[in-house]
């Protein structure tokens, strides 16, 4: 009988053992590292939107300019210069 206790005693003090020296810590490094990874991601996708943002907003400037020396040219070549003859 106090064989059988003990026996009992034995397999439950294992499973303590087992829950909260491996599987509790493999949780709880699972959780930090899936939170880690989120943390990663969520930072490279600002990074890219960052990147996208400053490339559309050069391309706008680039195309702006491009409008400005066409403008520039077409007022050019609209203009006569006059001279008055003697």
């Amino acid at each position: 009988m106090i064989l059988k206790y003990a026996f009992l005693a034995f397999v439950f003090w294992l499973l303590y053992k087992l829950v909260f020296g491996f599987i509790v810590p493999v949780y709880q490094s699972t959780k930090h590292v899936r939170r880690q990874m989120g943390d990663i991601q969520e930072h490279l996708r600002r990074q890219y939107q960052q990147q996208e943002q400053a490339q559309r907003q050069a391309a706008q400037a680039q195309q702006q300019q491009a409008e400005r020396a066409n403008a520039r040219k077409a007022d050019k070549g609209d203009y006569l210069d006059f001279e008055e003859i003697k």
